[in-house]
């Protein structure tokens, strides 16, 4: 077979007791398994699932350098987002052959379109939300098996005073030259509170910064953050396991944040409600510390107290790696992983990401939605009709929410929807509201709503001084005098809805309901 872009084979894999007992369904023409969203459990039936839709899902043998062609690669095949143009949304794509390494394989991109995503959740891009929001409310907490039923313990690499080097077993890419090094920016942290015992779930940037030891940022409130200064304040470290290459609906449930989940919420019961049955976990082989039992790969470790170290140790440039605004993120003095072994599959998978792709939006943004939907929801029932977190602002600065006015008192609650959004979700920016006949998910519509039902000067409201995410750049006294510290910004509501009293004004023009498949047979609207 020629190096060319091909389909994949995946060998066959036993699934969890846990699973769906649905029997799969068969093709008329070969007879072969074929996976329903259900039947997914771990990154292996995924990519099953997406090899059986025609563009979701490609791959080469051509031989990639991990060092930045990989991701230079893929910047044009699928990643868009806020990567720099041009760059497009496309299939996720494995890259059979990493120079350097005969065992491991490299898939990019498995969440980087909305419509991928919800093929994997079993719903529709339009109700992502609406799915997570559910899936929030409905918890099935994990469950521990024996490490004869974890894949993720099929090879196992114990650290030894002879040596111990994590990139001559892993390819950990970068995603531009520029990059400190190479990082796993997939990487599924777990961790335990030290004082409550309760776990948390969250993706986390990881540099490699010697043959032992990775390099760990943490914006600000990060749970398993809080988790590590308990440690570190008893002068212990904390026992962590990195999980990379798992059932996409550990990341789309990883990615909420307070006040959906607090600390002490697990989110791998997110996942697992998504799925409806429990994600397993097994304890890991050196540090005490619980790992998801049908990862691809598991980096077991420790993180250090009172070591820091900075991300551009080896290279000097103060620049990490790309960063989900499109911008390079600054390099930062970070907490040190002691890494402790290694565990993975047969022939594993190694999955990554671009870290401005539209993969982070989906992870980040989605979640996002679901917890405003909730938010307002619970103060004004039936008033926000749907959420979405924009590509362009990385799935954390920019929202458009959609609301119906129906009585004449409605007016006015638009702007206080946006209000409770900004009072929960700190890394928002800017809120587009829209009324109920505007698609939120088509930009030139939400741009034709700000052109024939915006003014500037009466549709606006700033509220200026306010707390936002630090990797926003024009969030500091650099770029306006008038913000005190890096990470104050000025947050904004666009109000694109039309006053109650006026919406008879504003009607679009209604055409004839058709039978489009008269004319074109298989026409899909």
């Amino acid at each position: 077979m020629s190096n060319a872009a091909q389909a994949i084979t995946f060998p066959k894999t036993a699934s969890p007791n846990t699973a769906s007992p649905k029997a799969a369904e068969t093709t008329a023409k070969s007879g072969t398994p074929k996976l329903d969203a259900n039947q997914i459990y771990d990154l292996r039936t995924a990519l099953a699932f997406l090899e059986q839709i025609e563009g979701e899902l490609i791959s080469t043998n051509e031989p990639v350098d991990p060092v930045a062609e990989l991701c230079g690669v893929y910047r044009y095949v699928g990643a868009h987002g806020t990567v720099m143009r041009p760059t497009r949304l496309g299939p996720a794509m494995m890259f059979n052959k990493v120079k350097g390494y005969d065992d491991v394989r490299v898939v990019i991109g498995v969440l980087c379109k909305r419509e991928r995503v919800a093929k994997l959740l079993g719903t529709t891009a339009g109700k992502l939300g609406h799915r997570l929001r559910d899936a929030v409310r409905n918890p099935i907490q994990p469950v521990m098996v024996s490490a004869e039923k974890a894949a993720c313990q099929e090879v196992v690499h114990l650290a030894t005073e002879k040596g111990f080097d994590i990139g001559k077993i892993l390819p950990a890419p970068t995603n531009t030259p520029e990059d400190a090094g190479p990082y796993f920016t997939m990487a599924h942290c777990y961790a335990t509170d030290p004082e409550t015992g309760m776990s948390d779930v969250t993706i986390h940037r990881l540099c490699i910064q010697s043959p032992n030891t990775l390099s760990m940022y943490f914006a600000p409130g990060r749970h398993i953050d809080m988790f590590r200064k308990k440690a570190e304040a008893a002068g212990k470290s904390l026992a962590i396991s990195i999980n990379i290459g798992v059932d996409p609906a550990i990341p789309m449930g990883a990615c909420f944040e307070p006040p959906t989940t607090p600390l002490g919420f697990d989110e791998l019961s997110i996942a697992g409600s998504l799925r409806g049955r429990a994600i397993e976990l097994v304890p890991c082989k050196s540090n005490g510390a619980k790992a998801i039992a049908h990862a691809e790969i598991v980096i077991e470790g420790e993180l250090l107290p009172n070591v820091r170290v900075d991300e551009d140790q080896h290279t000097h440039t103060g620049k990490a790696m790309p960063e989900f605004p499109g911008y390079t993120g600054d390099s930062q003095n970070v907490p040190v992983i002691k890494v402790t072994a290694i565990t993975h599959r047969k022939h594993p998978i190694l999955q990554t990401v671009i870290g401005p792709s539209e993969e982070h939006v989906n992870m980040a943004g989605i979640a996002t939605e679901a917890s405003i939907l909730t938010l307002v929801e619970n103060a004004m029932p039936g008033f926000l009709l749907n959420v979405y977190q924009h590509p362009s602002g990385g799935g954390k600065f920019l929202s458009v929410m959609q609301v119906k006015k129906t009585i004449p008192s409605d007016e006015g609650r638009q702007r206080q929807a946006a209000l409770l959004a900004f009072s929960a979700f700190i890394e928002l920016k800017h809120v587009i509201l829209v009324d109920e006949d505007v698609d939120i998910f088509d930009t030139d519509d939400v741009l034709w709503a700000m052109q024939t039902r915006y003014q500037g000067d009466r549709s606006t409201v700033f509220i200026p001084g306010v707390r936002q995410h630090p990797l926003d750049p024009s969030a500091r006294p650099e770029f306006d005098p008038s913000i005190r510290a890096p990470g104050i910004s000025c947050k904004t509501i666009f109000d694109c809805t039309v006053p109650f009293d006026l919406k008879k004004h504003f009607e679009r023009c209604k055409f004839m309901e058709v039978d489009v498949t008269r004319f074109i047979p298989g026409f899909v609207k």
